[in-house]
């Protein structure tokens, strides 16, 4: 196996990774508590996304609409829409990290 594409930001940690199921993006998900919307085949980072208060440990898009949800270490699932550029709604009460 060969690497295809590298590129490299200056930023916190990465704690997770997931790829858009249909255009050429992939979501990562940072220490800090930003997530970067990355564009693979060009190299650029398209947006970010920064509420959560602490890392950000699990990341998914939905299949089919332009959604994404996180979760981490602040207890908080969000669900956010990449279109509108911002965070739609968050769950709150649960009682430890969210993980995954």
């Amino acid at each position: 196996m060969s690497m295809l594409k590298k590129f490299e930001s200056k930023s916190a940690r990465v704690k997770g990774l997931t790829f858009h199921p249909t255009r050429p993006w992939v979501l990562a998900s940072l220490h800090s508590g930003v997530i970067q919307l990355w564009d693979y085949r060009m190299c650029v980072m398209l947006d970010k996304f920064d509420e959560h208060d602490g890392p950000v440990r699990g990341i998914c898009f939905h299949n089919q609409q332009p959604i994404f949800v996180s979760g981490g270490d602040d207890y908080k699932i969000k669900v956010w829409n990449y279109k509108q550029r911002r965070c739609i709604f968050t769950l709150l009460g649960h009682l430890d990290y969210i993980r995954t």
